[in-house]
């Protein structure tokens, strides 16, 4: 399995018996949700749909995979989603199949996408690789892979001797506890029904398990890596090996591990 960075979505091409690319947190009608706190500007989405056509063209895929979070309002859906939404995934659909693991934002998505488009919550297995949005644990049979997510918004500040600082979207790759991670998938004392996968058995003996949090799609949604270590808020970014975590910038240029985005300060989980 290899993959490609595409620095002009952000955006990344899986490439493994067949291509897939991989677009994260489209967050479609964030400008509704902004105007109603006061921030009033013009919708980007045309703009967003235009940079993920040309991520499209110039990959070739076999499937479009939206990794959670394609709406961004919640609970309700706002009438700039319903303006937007059915346009924007017909253009994809034009283009390649489209696959869709839904997200915490993604309440009545099902109605803008035709059958077989709409994946489980917890996630699924294509082609090798392990996709989910990252909101919730992930499905056992995903143990063992490299798991793509969303929902985290990476971004990396990226400091001189200064002070200044650039902020960029980026990628936060690690090992994953998968016997920790996994295990919360029942809760204590809840018994196992007949015929429902034990996750810590599927664990146990599996390859290990990696993670690739991906940067968000939308350009006004991020969060920044360091806060993602020490506050961690998914199953996922709990589960994570913090030694192990390295960060590439959109376009896959390697940083190195976490700490040397902070320099002159230690780092470690708080």
């Amino acid at each position: 399995m290899n993959t490609r960075f595409i620095g002009g979505g952000p955006a990344l091409l899986v490439k493994n018996r067949s291509r897939t690319l991989v677009v994260a947190d489209l967050h479609i009608g964030i400008e509704a949700d902004l105007a109603a706190h006061g921030w009033h500007i013009p919708s980007r989405s045309a703009s967003r749909l235009e940079r993920l056509l040309t991520c499209i063209a110039e990959s070739d895929p076999d499937r479009v995979v939206l990794l959670g979070d394609v709406k961004h309002n919640l609970p309700q859906t706002t009438r700039q989603e319903y303006r937007e939404l059915p346009g924007l995934l017909d253009a994809i659909r034009e283009k390649a199949p489209l696959l869709v693991v839904p997200g915490n934002h993604d309440t009545g998505i099902a109605r803008f996408l035709e059958p077989g488009e709409l994946l489980p919550s917890g996630g699924a297995i294509i082609d090798g690789t392990g996709y989910t949005h990252g909101h919730t644990i992930p499905a056992p049979e995903l143990a063992g892979h490299l798991i793509l997510a969303g929902h985290h918004h990476p971004l990396v500040a990226i400091r001189d001797e200064v002070g200044c600082a650039l902020r960029a979207p980026a990628y936060l790759r690690a090992g994953v506890d998968a016997a920790a991670l996994f295990s919360r998938a029942r809760k204590p004392g809840e018994r196992q029904e007949t015929g429902e996968p034990d996750p810590e058995k599927t664990v146990r003996g599996t390859r290990e398990t990696r993670v690739l949090f991906m940067p968000a799609f939308n350009e006004c949604a991020g969060f920044d890596v360091v806060r993602i270590l020490r506050h961690p808020f998914s199953p996922l970014s709990r589960a994570l090996r913090q030694e192990t975590v390295e960060i590439f910038l959109a376009d896959g240029t390697y940083l190195g591990p976490v700490r040397m985005t902070e320099p002159g300060e230690e780092y470690g989980p708080v």
